[in-house]
């Protein structure tokens, strides 16, 4: 009965947006044309972008308009050109491109850039749970932002697709960073990471079987290494073998038997992820200490605070250090050392959603029709609509349904 209750009024909202509403949420009548704003990152070593020059050309041949920052695309190596040429607009102003009606970036909004924003603008970017700011979310609500965190965007087959996106590019890159430290150009025991006739494979232990750690096992395999996969959940660890098609060895977190793959292997990912809070600690200092001289650990799960006790944050200029004489891969965010990659990957995403934002006639519409870019909508009209955020810093929760019901 609440399922059906819920439902109607789903229905009842729906069909309430179809009425006249405010400028914010409707595009123009006769074109539903969007302006789209997508600013320079500023956030630290942040290279990614959230549209690429082709799908800018395709939001421009929908009838849309495109303003980025010049300079924008620096970091995936896409120049004010390359954009210029598919028909956005070029601005020197931050202030300006500020002023579109949709604002798409990678990273969360800092104060001064939710400063620049206006009432009623929409947001799509990261909200990073976190490293969130109780300031920067109130900045947002204040400004009545109708903000979605990309985080929580699902697709047709309720799949968090950037999440997902993510995770497939981070679990590939893990292993050719562990392959680099590998070789003793980069201090490592001079390793060739593969199998080769005659020769013992070098020996991968990973630690999940989510994404992250099947596009890991996936890519070590392929080039030829021995694969342990670790995780504490029997159904991830079936469905990572059924992915790849071929049996490795798997086992839960046995502490005795885990405590043994990782001190004889050459390389450890950690991949392990939290639905909330910190990521477990599953590797101790003592056990670290008793590993093979120069072997690598890469703590892909560093985000959250890392899986090894031995775990301190590092950055792309200075990604790794050294402790017991274990080589430490501790860079946060893996992804922007492949920017162009990740920027080609987060365009196939973003680029749909804002082609059918205009088709359907405004945010909201779509929204409605799609329970996957629902669920990433947690700001609307000044009212918060993430259950997990209002508890968090212990604000008021609005119901979305049931909000925009009372707003007709």
């Amino acid at each position: 009965m609440a399922t059906g209750f819920r439902e109607g009024m789903a229905a009842i909202a729906q069909r309430g947006l179809l009425q006249t509403q405010e400028k914010m949420l409707e595009t123009n009548n006769k074109s539903n044309s969007l302006y789209i704003g997508i600013p320079k990152e500023i956030s630290f070593q942040e290279c990614r972008i959230a549209l690429t020059p082709l799908s800018v050309a395709l939001l421009v041949n929908n009838g849309h308009k495109v303003i980025i920052e010049s300079g924008a695309g620096v970091g995936a190596n896409f120049t004010d050109k390359d954009y210029s040429e598919q028909g956005a607009q070029i601005s020197f102003s931050k202030k300006d491109v500020y002023g579109a009606d949709i604002i798409v970036k990678i990273a969360p909004p800092t104060l001064e850039e939710i400063g620049l924003m206006h009432k009623g603008q929409t947001l799509i970017s990261a909200l990073q749970i976190g490293t969130l700011k109780e300031a920067n979310l109130k900045a947002i609500l204040h400004k009545k932002i109708n903000a979605l965190c990309f985080e929580n965007l699902r697709d047709e087959g309720n799949v968090l697709s950037v999440v997902r996106a993510m995770g497939e590019i981070v679990g590939s890159a893990s292993i050719f960073i562990a392959a680099e430290y590998l070789s003793s150009a980069f201090g490592g025991k001079g390793l060739m990471l593969g199998g080769f006739t005659g020769v013992p494979p070098t020996e991968i232990v990973i630690l999940g079987a989510g994404t992250v750690g099947e596009y890991a096992a996936r890519t070590a395999l392929s080039l030829g290494a021995e694969v342990k996969v670790f995780d504490s959940s029997i159904y991830r660890l079936r469905r990572l073998q059924n992915n790849l098609g071929s049996r490795v060895f798997t086992s839960v977190m046995q502490p005795i038997v885990l405590a043994k793959a990782v001190t004889t292997c050459d390389v450890v990912i950690g991949a392990i992820r939290s639905e909330h809070g910190r990521s477990p600690c599953l590797v101790m200092e003592e056990t670290v200490a008793k590993m093979k001289p120069h072997s690598v650990v890469v703590d892909v799960s560093i985000d959250q605070g890392g899986c090894f006790e031995t775990s301190e944050v590092t950055n792309h200029k200075d990604p790794v250090f050294r402790k017991h004489d274990v080589i430490h891969y501790c860079v946060p965010n893996i992804a922007s050392r492949v920017p162009r990659t990740a920027s080609y990957a987060l365009t196939n995403i973003f680029a749909p959603i804002l082609v059918d934002i205009g088709d359907m006639g405004g945010l909201m519409n779509m929204v409605w029709k799609r329970p996957g870019i629902r669920e990433a909508l947690y700001s609307y009209q000044g009212h918060l609509t993430n259950k997990d955020l209002a508890n968090m810093y212990n604000l008021p929760f609005k119901d979305l349904e049931l909000l925009v019901v009372s707003n007709q």
